[in-house]
């Protein structure tokens, strides 16, 4: 097992995060600074927004975090949290090699670094206490810095600047209350016209809060104005805050229950005193008592004027968070056994796999993705001897997978009829177990063979992994498996049931769990638990998430329970994330021409249909550069939009004429919906301008889509928690239908050119947000069909 790309660069990266109260341009600038002379820069800064406001600004440092070069030396063994400002500078200027940074204070003499606390500790007094004369006194005494030991700008053409952390952080609060003293604003304007690196990085924090979803400034003003009224927390009010759509004129655009803020007194008449005091400014039209809801009405040109310009400057981007900045995810999913068929089971589990994959990413996550192969156990044993009496050398070369299933299907055929193939096949197990070179050879080469062929499928369905594992890393005489039963013995867990060791479960209410057979074979949860323990030795992760069907969940409970048992502390960070049953009305998967076994012969199938379906209009089929490749594209997203259009536990009915189909909520549906804004695109003779009067959309089914892309960031954050992509697909859905009556009423040809850019921006925008939807779920957007 060994890091992946993903891994070895979140271990090389400081996570920074904050909020517009708290926007980093200090620790930023530090880091800049700090960088200067670094070729190449010993590390990286990820920059992202926390949701709460009132959160003083976080430095995550994650768990085997290291110097670029000096990839031995973590210096973190586990993850760490910095937070505060100060805290976040003295980490950067003592972090970072170079001499520029050791200036900033850790190479200064102790005179100097006392007199560094004490300004630092002054900053941060008046950031966690605010007193408007104290920060001006601040501010005034920059008219002359020397005197106050704050670095001198007017020198700079004398000599070069060597700024210290101090100076950083109170040009950062300079920064946040212009206007305050014109010397300190002098002093601001000459000291990044001297220091480059502090306007780049006034331009990357800024780039970041721009970052902030639209809807949450909303319920934060709502939540800030309730708590001036009342005192309350202001979080308390933002997580009361509720949206609805679609929106009419009842419902508002956000509401609270006012029963739910806990105030002494009647809530309707709460409500209408709250209505009285509420200030309504240019974020909102109205606040209006409802009964015991209050509701609110916001001012939609505040609100379109806003959120285009985030969601075309974003692009791909649009919709991303930093929840799970400097954490790391292990998702393992898809895991087929060798030598059986990749079947449509395994499909669910790849999809749901890698949509988990995509939405923890863009929710700030660093993944590793795991495809733990079913490659060992006695079964490998029956197909050797199979693939010795059947094989054919020239069919594995050609599908490993197909013929190595033909094979175990005929040598159990034959074991059927004759029990001493079963004990040829534990004889051939006992020498790979016993690490016989030419039994491991033959086992090796089946198993690089299948993966060949298991990557081109994966690559047919848009998924790849960082990790190809398997069960034969844990067999019985791996150091792994070993030290676990041994820390079971230790632990006086195992005990001997009619000569095999188990777990008694049953106070948990899980049955007797079976960890070693009598002739010394371990059970695959044994090896479960080896590979979980090995996983959290390796990666330090935060959440580790099975996809695997619920046929398996009492397997998982039984797999926590001893991992719980062991009395790791991670057991909890440990998630099975299950799925239900394809069904079909004759019981199987059956096509056109027969029964599948094989996902290959399903997409096969899906892609030849849809090249039927696509022949119908010749006139488009002939526009097409590659028509094979757009079928299969659509046919696969047709086979996944139907996969995660229900809730992901509940079993589906497999639909080929549905699933086909270019009406109605599916697959064909959301990718012809891109492709009609990519074609608007497409056509018109002009870019969407750099600023663009937005304005002009007043347009009521243009409004109503603005409020439907504005919910995406909800959406992403939500799912992150759920794991449910039937949020995703459902949302995709709305969108394309607010898409469609759009297109169908306001038209981009032949308009004045005011309003051809503003509709341009919006379906440009519509377009982005479909599309990130759509690649969250693991499709590929196409842009023509």
């Amino acid at each position: 097992m060994s890091d992946t790309m993903l891994l070895n660069v979140h271990k090389n990266a400081l996570c920074l995060t904050f909020s517009r109260a708290s926007a980093a341009y200090a620790e930023v600038a530090a880091f800049l600074v700090g960088s200067r002379g670094c070729l190449p820069v010993p590390c990286a800064l990820r920059l992202g927004l926390n949701r709460d406001p009132a959160t003083a600004s976080q430095i995550v440092v994650p768990a085997g975090f290291h110097l670029q070069g000096n990839n031995n030396a973590a210096i973190t063994a586990d993850r760490t949290l910095l937070t505060g400002k100060s805290t976040a500078l003295r980490f950067v200027a003592r972090l970072l090699p170079s001499a520029s940074a050791q200036s900033l204070y850790a190479g200064r003499p102790l005179d100097a670094q006392a007199r560094i606390d004490a300004l630092l500790l002054q900053v941060e007094q008046l950031r966690s206490t605010p007193s408007n004369a104290a920060v001006a006194t601040l501010l005034n005494s920059l008219s002359n810095p020397a005197k106050a030991h704050i670095v001198d700008p007017s020198t700079a053409k004398k000599a070069a600047l060597t700024l210290s952390i101090a100076d950083l952080a109170i040009w950062d609060l300079a920064r946040q209350h212009k206007a305050v003293s014109p010397a300190a604003d002098k002093w601001v304007a000459e000291l990044e016209a001297s220091v480059p690196e502090l306007k780049d990085a006034v331009a990357q924090v800024d780039t970041v809060l721009e970052t902030v979803h639209i809807l949450d400034e909303y319920r934060h003003a709502i939540a800030n104005e309730l708590a001036r009224i009342t005192g309350l927390d202001s979080q308390f009010c933002f997580n009361l805050v509720e949206n609805k759509f679609p929106k009419d004129a009842s419902t508002g655009d956000f509401s609270i229950a006012v029963p739910r803020m806990k105030l002494p007194g009647v809530p309707a008449e709460i409500a209408k005193d709250l209505e009285s005091k509420f200030t309504v400014n240019s974020t909102f039209a109205s606040v209006k008592a409802a009964g015991v809801f209050l509701k609110f009405y916001v001012n939609s040109n505040y609100f379109r004027d806003r959120l285009l310009p985030r969601v075309l400057s974003q692009g791909e981007k649009y919709g991303h968070n930093s929840v799970g900045f400097g954490k790391v995810s292990i998702v393992e999913f898809s895991s087929p056994n060798i030598a059986k068929p990749f079947h449509v089971g395994h499909l669910r589990s790849t999809i749901v796999g890698n949509f988990i994959d995509n939405i923890q990413q863009a929710n700030g996550w660093t993944t590793v993705t795991i495809n733990y192969l079913g490659d060992w156990g006695k079964q490998y044993g029956l197909l050797a001897v199979g693939f010795n009496k059947y094989g054919d050398e020239a069919k594995l070369a050609a599908d490993p997978i197909r013929h190595l299933f033909e094979v175990y299907v005929k040598i159990n055929v034959d074991a059927t009829a004759d029990a001493t193939v079963h004990d040829e096949a534990r004889a051939y197990f006992s020498k790979m177990e016993d690490g016989d070179k030419a039994a491991l050879a033959l086992w090796r080469k089946f198993v690089d063979l299948s993966i060949v062929k298991y990557r081109e499928i994966y690559g047919r369905v848009n998924v790849g992994f960082d990790i190809y594992s398997g069960e034969s890393q844990y067999s019985a005489t791996s150091p792994a498996t070993k030290l676990v039963g041994a820390k079971m013995r230790e632990l006086g867990l195992l005990k001997e049931d009619q000569g095999a060791q188990v777990i008694d479960l049953n106070e948990h209410k899980l049955g007797v769990a079976i960890i070693e057979k009598r002739d010394g074979g371990l059970m695959y949860l044994s090896r479960d638990v080896a590979a979980a323990i090995a996983r959290q030795k390796e990666f330090k992760f935060d959440n580790m998430v099975y996809v695997v069907g619920s046929q398996q969940d009492f397997h998982f409970k039984q797999l926590f329970k001893i991992l719980e048992m062991m009395g790791v502390p991670w057991a909890e960070k440990c998630q099975h994330v299950n799925f239900g049953m394809i069904k079909s009305k004759d019981g199987n998967m059956s096509t056109r021409k027969g029964t599948v076994v094989f996902l290959e012969d399903i997409l096969d199938n899906v892609q030849e249909s849809m090249l039927d379906v696509m022949k119908r209009n010749e006139a488009k089929y002939a526009q097409i550069q590659n028509p094979s490749y757009v079928a299969d594209v659509i046919g696969i997203t047709a086979v996944m939009v139907q996969d995660m259009s229900a809730r992901r536990n509940k079993d589906y009915e497999f639909n080929w004429d549905r699933m086909l189909a270019f009406e109605g909520d599916t697959g064909p549906y959301l990718q012809y919906a891109h492709t009609r804004l990519c074609s608007i695109e497409r056509k018109a003779d002009f870019e969407v301008p750099a600023t663009v009067d937005v304005s002009q959309l007043t347009e009521p089914v243009a409004l109503t889509l603005l409020d439907v892309i504005a919910m995406y960031p909800d959406i992403v954050r939500e799912v992150g928690s759920s794991l449910e992509p039937c949020t995703i697909v459902s949302y995709a859905f709305r969108l394309s239908h607010a898409v469609s009556n759009c297109i169908e009423a306001l038209y981009v040809m032949n308009q004045p050119q005011e309003i051809a850019s503003a509709r341009l921006a919006l379906y440009k925008a519509a377009r982005i947000t479909l599309g990130n939807a759509l690649r969250s779920l693991g499709v590929i957007p196409l842009e023509r069909m």
